[in-house]
């Protein structure tokens, strides 16, 4: 059997596999659940040192490749993170159990009752780049909403995950959780994405999660549904009566808290008029943080050290510490530049002026929308979610941080006395 024949083999039977246990996760209760997910996040701290020696490994793989420092920061674990992962693990343990709710319930006339039920969506597959904490996220989030995972995370992690992935399934083990329910694809051939690709008998849904083409590739040539997360190009309006104090803090955190991540701001729209007021301490504050500007002409005559913009910088998710910045005369002018550029994930406007910031509010179409805050809020753990599994910009199912709701669907369930039709 040739290798490729012996991959898809492979994924297959783990996607087989998953989805059987998948039927014993859902006669689980919610106690039941919530212990094994606690259980998880201490085994993952007790074995931190585990992790962390293979992320060392990747992390030197990645040098030897000179990977981008964006990049290695994705890439990069340490015991804070892997303390901070399993602190997401209990916060969604501490979450309500989003399956057998009852949305909805009536009778009808001939005395049927029908009830509208959340159940989980049954095998989730997850593909993912360079973030290791991702599969551990993930996979809390599957379990407690009851459904098994297959994970298929970049080569660039692979001795993370499988190192994260074998304490985890050491860890089911002391637990009702079939280990079963957690797959992993070690292989890194492309073969073994093909194949989750194609597997609609076996997997309900696929989750892409990383760089454009990434999630690109998945849904242009993936027959399972896919819940379409996507890249941040996040921007930030600072209006004419904008705060000024408001402004800068909010637009230092937004570009610099971490700079490698989705939610981060790329790109600061500025309202002509406030930029002639300010434009000395804005130009101050980019300096004291360390960010390159790629302005628009405008931008250049107020902030000397600007690099004049190309087309690609207005669309470009620079995930590091450069920043585009778009010079306008109005709101209207800055929906446009988002409208054309944005990736409908975060948007934010700094206003005094209640009437500009419902009107920025209402016309801009994002997945998440922020009046005088930051984009970097856009994160499950950050809105009360516990962890999410990625940020949906689609519009159908789930947008936005996507925590236990969107893990869900619904049964219609019928209890009659005989009724015929």
């Amino acid at each position: 059997m040739s290798v490729t024949k012996v991959v898809k083999t492979n994924v297959e039977a783990q996607a087989i596999a998953a989805k059987k246990a998948a039927k014993k996760l859902a006669l689980l209760t919610t106690e039941e659940k919530n212990e094994a997910l606690h259980i998880l996040a201490d085994e993952l701290v007790k074995n931190a040192d585990v992790i962390l020696t293979a992320n060392e490994q990747d992390l030197n793989a990645g040098q030897e490749k000179s990977y981008e420092a964006a990049f290695m920061d994705r890439l990069a674990l340490s015991t804070e993170r892997i303390e901070d992962f399993a602190e997401g693990l209990r916060q969604v343990a501490g979450l309500e159990d989003p399956t057998g709710n009852i949305q909805s319930s009536w009778t009808l006339d001939n005395g049927l009752l029908v009830e509208k039920i959340t159940v989980p969506l049954g095998v989730i597959g997850m593909i993912y780049e360079a973030r290791p904490n991702v599969t551990v996220d993930a996979t809390g989030l599957a379990l407690k909403s009851g459904n098994a995972i297959v994970l298929k995370g970049g080569s660039s992690a692979l001795s993370s995950n499988k190192a994260i992935v074998q304490v985890m399934h050491e860890a089911l083990k002391k637990t009702k959780i079939p280990m079963e329910t957690v797959q992993f694809i070690a292989s890194a051939d492309r073969e073994a994405i093909q194949q989750l690709f194609t597997m609609k008998e076996h997997i309900d849904v696929l989750i892409p999660r990383g760089g454009g083409s990434l999630i690109n590739a998945v849904v242009n040539n993936a027959t399972v549904p896919v819940l379409e997360t996507g890249v941040g190009n996040c921007h930030l309006y600072i209006d004419c009566e904008a705060d000024l104090d408001k402004a800068l803090n909010i637009l230092i955190n937004a570009k610099t808290d971490r700079p490698a991540v989705c939610n981060a701001m790329e790109t600061v729209i500025i309202h002509k008029e406030w930029l002639k007021k300010n434009h000395k301490v804005l130009h101050a504050t980019f300096t004291k943080y360390g960010i390159t500007v790629h302005g628009d002409e405008a931008a250049l005559s107020f902030l000397p050290d600007a690099i004049l913009a190309k087309e690609d910088d207005w669309a470009n998710e620079y995930l590091s510490l450069d920043i585009a910045v778009k010079v306008v005369e109005n709101v209207e002018e800055a929906i446009d530049h988002i409208e054309t550029y944005g990736t409908k994930h975060s948007e934010a406007i700094v206003t005094e002026n209640g009437k500009t910031a419902k009107r920025f509010m209402s016309l801009v179409d994002a997945s998440a929308l922020y009046h005088n805050a930051s984009t970097r809020f856009t994160d499950g753990g950050a809105l009360g979610f516990g962890a999410e599994i990625g940020i949906s910009t689609q519009k159908l199912h789930a947008r936005g941080p996507m925590g236990l709701p969107a893990l869900t669907t619904v049964k219609f369930m019928m209890s009659g006395n005989g009724q015929t039709r």
